[in-house]
């Protein structure tokens, strides 16, 4: 009876010994597989920022090209506005020259 209790002591020991060594191999990869796991989190949150990054950027250039766009339209009205006034006082001018006769 004494070797019996003696052999489960050994195979208690055994199953201790390996426990052991799955908790020490799960304490080392633990780190490894979080150290992993943040390494992607940042990547995928640098993807997502750069490709923010790049809308804003394409929505600014859109707007700065709008703006310039307006700010031409806008010089181009002013400047036919001015040519039709001009153009308009000519024309009232010849209308009356023409009634009174005068060419």
């Amino acid at each position: 009876m004494n070797e019996n209790r003696i052999q489960e002591v050994i195979n208690i020991e055994k199953q201790a010994d390996e426990i052991y060594s799955k908790a020490v191999n799960e304490a080392a990869r633990i780190p490894q597989q979080a150290e992993q796991e943040a390494k992607a989190i940042i990547e995928k949150a640098r993807r997502e920022a750069e490709e923010e990054a790049r809308k804003i950027l394409a929505n600014a250039e859109a707007k700065e090209e709008s703006d310039r766009i307006l700010a031409q339209a806008d010089e181009s009205i002013q400047h036919n506005q001015a040519l039709a006034k001009r153009n308009f006082d000519r024309a009232v001018t010849y209308v009356i020259s023409r009634i009174l006769g005068r060419e």
